[in-house]
C-alpha cells in the first residue's frame, strides 16, 4: 500500500544514511589513523636516526668506530625497530674506503637520500603494508658542537651518508582497527536504534494512513460508515479526529438528503448500496423531474404530453415495451394512446376487451398499481402470447380528480424486474407531476370542446369552422381529392316559431339535426351554422357525389313527421352545395358558393337541391 511503501522508504532512507555514516566514520578512521601511524613511526624513526648519528660520532672521537657494527645491531633490537644500517657517502669513501659491506648502497632510495640530501620516510610493500622505512642523511657541518670538517675533508653541506631504519607499525594498526570496530559497531547500535525508534514513531502514522486510505477507498463505494482510531493526541491524532468529524457530517448530511429525497418521490430510503451515488442519482433524477414537468406545462395538448412521458420511460429508463392508455370515464372506455413509443399504434400487450369496457383493465377498477412480476394472472386482461414469452407487467395509474385518468403499462422481460423495482419511485415522481397537468390539459380540451359544439344539438358549431378550415383545406390538398359543402335551410321555420312557440322549434331542430347525422358517415362534419341553418362538410366526395347525399337527407326530412306538441307536421329543407377545388380555391369562397346555391334554391321554390354554377354569382365583383 502506498503508506506502507512511505514507511518503507523512510527507514531505508535513515538506513541509507546511517550506512553511509558509518562507512564514512570507517574510512575516516581509517586514514586518521593511518596518518597517525605513519606521523608516530616518521618521529620514532628520526629520534631513532639522531640517537645513532650522536652514537657513531661518540664512538669516532673515543675510537671505537670499528665496532659500529655491533652498535647496529643493539640498536636495531629496540622495541618497534626491526633494522638499523649505516650506508657510507661517495666523499667517505674516498677518504676513508668502502668500509663493511653492509654500509655500500642497496637500492634506489639509499642513492636518492645521498644524492638529493632529503630524507624519506615511507611504507614499504604498498598503501596497506606494515613495514615503514625512514632514511636520513647524514649532512656534513662545523655549526653544531661536533664539527664535522675536522675528521671529514668534504665541503660544508656534504652528505657523509645516511642511516636506513625499518620500523613496524602493525601493532598500531590492530590497535587502530579495533578501535574502528569499536567507533563502527557504536554507531551500527546507536542507527539500530535510531531506527527501532523512528518506526515507532512512525507506526501511529501508518496506521492512521493505511485506515484513512481503506475509508476513502469505502467512501468511494458510498460508504463513510469507518472511523480512524485516535493513536495520539499530536497532529496525527488530530489528524483522526477531524477525519472521523467529517466523516460522520458527510454521513449525516447525505442520510437526510437521501431521507428527505425518499420522503419526495414516496419510497422508502435505502439502507444499503452506495450512499453518495444513489443520493446523486436520485437528486439528478429529480432534477429532471422537475425539468420534464417545466415542459409538459408549456404543452398544447394532453397528446403531447403522453409523447413526453413515451420519451422518457425509453430514454430515461430504457424500457421499450410499454403501452399508454388514456381512460375515458364519460364513455367508460380506454383509448389507445402509444405502444412502444408508437402514437395510436393497434393494441398489443392487452386484450381488446378492455378498450369497450375500462373495468376490465384492473387498474381502472382498483385506482392502485398492478404488479404482475410476483402474479401474471392477477390481471386477466394482460395478452396470453405475452405471458407464454415469459413477459411480465407492471401497470401504474394515473390518478385525475380522484380517478384513474390514464395507465402507464411497462412489460417486462425477467432480467428487468429488478432495473424496473429501482426505478419505480422515480417513474411515479414523473406521473404525479403529469397527473395535474394532464388534466388541466384535458380540461382545458373540454372547455375549447364546449366552445366548438352547439349546446341544444350536440352538432358543431360555426366557431368550429373557424378553426379548422385551414385543416379541412390541408387534408384534401394532401390526399389530392374533393371536398363538398352543403348548406341547408329549414323551409319557412319562422312560422314553426311564431304557430307553435320556441320550446317546439328547438325540438323539431333537435330531430333535424338527428336526421342529419344518422344521413352521413362517421368522417362527415354536420355544423349548426346559424338559426334553422345548417352546414355539412363531405371530406374526399366530389359534387356530383354530393349531390346524392344532398337529395337523400332532403327526402329524408320530407318523409319525417316532427312532432308540435299534440300534432305531428312535415317540414322540408332546401339545400345548395359547392366543392372544392372545383368551385372555388379557398373554403371560405365555397362555403358562399354554396350558400348561394341555397338561396337559389329557395328562390326556385325551396324542398330542392342546387348545385352552383358560375351562372348563379350574380355579383359584379370578384370572390
Amino acid at each position: 500500500m502506498t503508506t506502507l511503501k512511505l514507511q518503507t522508504k523512510t527507514l531505508l532512507a535513515l538506513a541509507s544514511v546511517m550506512l553511509v555514516l558509518i562507512v564514512v566514520i570507517a574510512l575516516a578512521s581509517l586514514a586518521s589513523f593511518r596518518d597517525f601511524s605513519i606521523r608516530s613511526a616518521t618521529e620514532h624513526t628520526r629520534t631513532a636516526a639522531e640517537m645513532i648519528r650522536v652514537a657513531l660520532t661518540e664512538s669516532m672521537l673515543n675510537g671505537t668506530i670499528h665496532q659500529r657494527d655491533s652498535l647496529l645491531n643493539r640498536i636495531a633490537q629496540i622495541d618497534g625497530l626491526d633494522e638499523a644500517r649505516v650506508i657510507r657517502g661517495p666523499l667517505v669513501q674516498q677518504q676513508f674506503g668502502d668500509g663493511l659491506t653492509i654500509e655500500s648502497i642497496t637500492d634506489p632510495i639509499d642513492s636518492q637520500v645521498l644524492k638529493s640530501g632529503q630524507a624519506v620516510y615511507t611504507l614499504v610493500g604498498g598503501y596497506f603494508s606494515a613495514d615503514f622505512r625512514a632514511t636520513v642523511p647524514y649532512i656534513a657541518s662545523n655549526k653544531s658542537d661536533v664539527n664535522c670538517l675536522n675528521c671529514h675533508a668534504v665541503p660544508e653541506d656534504s652528505v657523509l651518508g645516511a642511516v636506513t631504519l625499518t620500523a613496524s607499525i602493525k601493532h598500531m594498526r590492530i590497535a587502530a582497527l579495533i578501535t574502528i570496530l569499536i567507533l563502527v559497531g557504536a554507531t551500527t547500535l546507536l542507527s539500530i536504534i535510531s531506527l527501532l525508534f523512528l518506526r515507532r514513531l512512525l507506526q501511529p502514522l501508518v496506521k492512521t494512513a493505511n485506515e484513512i486510505e481503506q475509508a476513502v477507498r469505502q467512501a468511494k463505494a458510498g460508504d463513510f460508515s469507518i472511523r480512524i482510531e485516535q493513536r495520539s493526541n499530536d497532529e496525527i491524532g488530530a489528524i483522526a479526529r477531524h477525519f472521523n468529524s467529517l466523516s460522520e457530517g458527510i454521513t449525516t448530511k447525505l442520510s437526510e438528503i437521501r431521507h428527505n429525497v425518499a420522503h419526495l418521490i414516496q419510497s422508502q430510503p435505502s439502507t444499503n448500496g452506495d450512499l453518495l451515488a444513489d443520493t446523486a442519482n436520485t437528486v439528478s433524477g429529480l432534477v429532471k423531474v422537475s425539468q420534464f414537468k417545466q415542459a409538459i406545462e408549456e404543452d398544447e395538448s394532453s397528446e403531447e404530453v403522453f409523447q413526453r412521458i413515451s420519451e422518457v420511460i425509453q430514454t430515461e429508463f430504457n424500457f421499450n415495451h410499454f403501452s399508454i392508455y388514456e381512460v375515458d370515464q364519460n364513455k367508460k372506455k380506454i383509448d389507445i394512446i402509444c405502444v412502444d413509443g408508437i402514437a395510436q399504434a393497434p393494441i398489443h400487450w392487452c386484450n381488446n376487451d378492455i378498450t369497450e369496457k375500462c373495468t376490465a383493465c384492473r387498474v381502472v377498477r382498483t385506482g392502485h398499481s398492478i404488479n404482475g412480476t410476483e402474479n401474471t394472472l392477477i390481471c386477466r386482461s394482460f395478452s396470453n402470447e405475452a405471458r407464454q414469452n415469459d413477459k411480465v407487467y407492471f401497470c401504474l395509474p394515473v390518478i385525475q380528480s380522484g380517478g384513474v385518468g390514464s395507465v402507464i403499462q411497462l412489460v417486462l422481460q425477467p432480467e428487468d424486474l429488478q432495473r424496473a423495482k429501482n426505478a419505480r419511485p422515480l417513474i411515479e415522481s414523473y406521473l404525479r407531476e403529469a397527473a395535474p397537468v394532464l388534466q388541466a390539459k384535458s380540461l382545458m380540451a373540454s372547455l375549447k370542446e364546449s366552445t366548438l359544439n352547439d349546446a341544444m344539438t350536440g352538432l358543431r358549431n360555426r366557431r368550429f369552422l373557424e378553426e379548422y378550415s385551414e385543416t379541412l383545406v390541408s387534408q384534401c390538398k394532401r390526399r389530392g381529392t374533393s371536398m363538398t359543402l352543403i348548406m341547408m335551410d329549414l323551409d319557412y321555420f319562422k312560422k314553426v316559431n311564431d304557430t307553435y312557440g320556441h320550446d317546439i322549434g328547438d325540438s323539431i331542430l333537435i330531430d333535424l339535426a338527428n336526421i342529419l347525422k344518422a344521413n352521413v358517415r362517421d368522417s362527415d362534419l354536420v355544423i349548426r351554422y346559424g338559426g334553422e341553418e345548417f352546414l355539412i362538410i363531405l371530406p374526399d366526395t366530389n359534387a356530383e357525389q354530393g349531390l346524392l347525399v344532398a337529395e337523400k337527407i332532403r327526402q329524408a326530412v320530407e318523409k319525417f313527421q316532427f312532432k308540435a306538441g299534440s300534432v305531428l307536421i312535415n317540414k322540408t329543407i332546401s339545400a345548395g352545395l359547392a366543392d372544392y377545388p372545383g368551385n372555388g380555391q379557398a373554403f371560405w369562397q365555397v362555403l358562399k358558393y354554396a350558400d348561394v346555391a341555397l338561396y337559389a334554391a329557395k328562390d326556385a321554390g325551396r324542398n330542392q337541391v342546387v348545385c352552383f354554377t358560375p351562372e348563379l354569382w350574380l355579383s359584379e365583383e370578384k370572390y
